[in-house]
């Protein structure tokens, strides 16, 4: 192929919650929905566990999370890029 291929893994962005497991980050991903009888938009939210090799991810950084293969019982994203920096408070 000549072509540079696209990624066909699914792709999140969310804020990491959680980061005292050894390689291994929670991220909270957000999606905006409109509720189907009411009409209003409501935030739904799911949580993920991402595999994170150098813990370069910390609390509060808003970070990428790609699909990949299972890698444990609950966690098959990788952690792929860093979107934001956590503020500093």
């Amino acid at each position: 192929m000549t072509e540079a291929q696209t990624s066909r893994k699914r792709t999140l962005v969310g804020k990491v919650v959680s980061d005292k497991r050894a390689k291994t980050v929670t991220v909270l991903v957000e999606r905006r929905v409109k509720h189907e009888l009411y009409d209003k938009i409501v935030i739904k939210s799911s949580k993920y566990h991402a595999h994170d090799e150098n813990s370069e991810y910390k609390l509060g950084d808003i970070i990428e999370i790609t699909e990949s293969r299972p890698l444990s019982k609950t966690k098959n994203w990788v952690a792929t890029r860093l979107v934001q920096k956590a503020a500093l408070v």
